[in-house]
């Protein structure tokens, strides 16, 4: 009996009611201090991914409007999915209604759909700038771009409120009367929205770089050949490296996306399948996403570097 009553559920009088899960007080507020940190940090660098590339217009180019795009997607991640997902991993109750459940899990998976969308264009602009260099500014415009950036958004949108409204199950359980989740079993709509929503642009994105790899290990190969040519020909060779640069940073971005937001949609899909501390886990990765790319941009493009100098010492003025 005396257990029983130290027993706390978010409804006492309800027996399917979670049971609430007490954690000290100093374990508590570090939680919460920790995931804030990292709301803030995320906020702050995408922020500043998308001040540099606005403001300046030296940086105005194709493959860096795609980079303002998914900084725009990562921007919405610190503000909104990191802190609404902080509290629901955090509180055992969830307390904001089955509303706003709905409009956390909308914007969620529109993030994901928004991240794997710019990832999918930016393969394609990558793929065009290395294995078809002369003709990438006549094909990849900024107006082009623009455009491509517009409908991927709009899609995107429009496909995640459709699939929330008419495949998604989001309802009070009976097992449990608080929690926040989509109701488990597979469907044919789930199959359906899975495949064309991270198989397809996964397999494209894979196929795309397979193909990038090869064309600029050739190129590379191809550059010793070349040192004794002209000057223009050089120039065509150090335009050529910096494009697989690129390509590589790039890559190196699709491949955190792939680390951190597949394992935490499986876990969406086939949550009865996983341990409830390893989807605790596992729930953590997209939270890291869209703070690590901000990081790679840093670390690989002077640009960035010299942009946040300008931005945080306020001479946005200065060339």
């Amino acid at each position: 009996m005396e257990e029983n009553k130290d027993v706390q559920y978010c409804f006492q009088d309800r027996n399917s009611s979670c049971r609430k899960a007490l954690l000290s007080t100093s374990i508590y507020i570090t939680l919460y201090i920790f995931f804030s940190l990292i709301s803030a940090v995320t906020v702050f660098l995408n922020v500043l991914v998308i001040i540099s590339i606005s403001h300046f217009k030296q940086l105005h180019t194709p493959t860096n409007l795609l980079i303002l795009s998914l900084a725009v997607a990562d921007l919405l991640v610190g503000l909104i999915v990191i802190p609404v997902t902080t509290v629901a991993l955090m509180e055992p109750c969830w307390g904001f209604g089955e509303y706003f459940c709905v409009f956390h899990i909308y914007i969620t998976f529109l993030c994901t759909s928004l991240s794997l969308g710019n990832l999918v264009l930016i393969s394609i602009d990558r793929y065009v700038a290395v294995c078809d260099p002369l003709l990438y500014h006549s094909k990849i415009t900024i107006t082009r771009i623009m455009c491509c950036i517009s409908i991927t958004w709009c899609c995107c949108i429009i496909y995640r409120a459709a699939i929330i409204k008419n495949v998604v199950n989001v309802q009070v359980p009976s097992r449990c009367l608080t929690e926040c989740f989509i109701v488990e079993g597979i469907t044919w709509g789930n199959i359906i929205d899975l495949v064309v929503t991270m198989v397809v642009p996964c397999s494209v994105i894979t196929t795309l770089y397979m193909k990038i790899y090869v064309v600029a290990r050739s190129q590379a190969r191809n550059v010793f050949s070349k040192e004794a040519a002209s000057v223009s020909g050089l120039k065509t060779v150090r335009a050529n490296k910096s494009e697989r640069k690129a390509a590589k940073t790039l890559s190196i971005v699709v491949f955190n996306y792939f680390i951190c937001w597949i394992p935490f949609l499986f876990v969406f899909f086939f949550s009865y399948l996983v341990d409830n501390v390893l989807s605790v886990i596992i729930g953590f990765l997209p939270l890291v996403n869209s703070l690590i790319n901000p990081i790679i941009y840093a670390f690989f493009y002077p640009w960035f570097k010299v942009t946040a100098k300008h931005i945080l010492t306020l001479n946005l003025r200065r060339s």
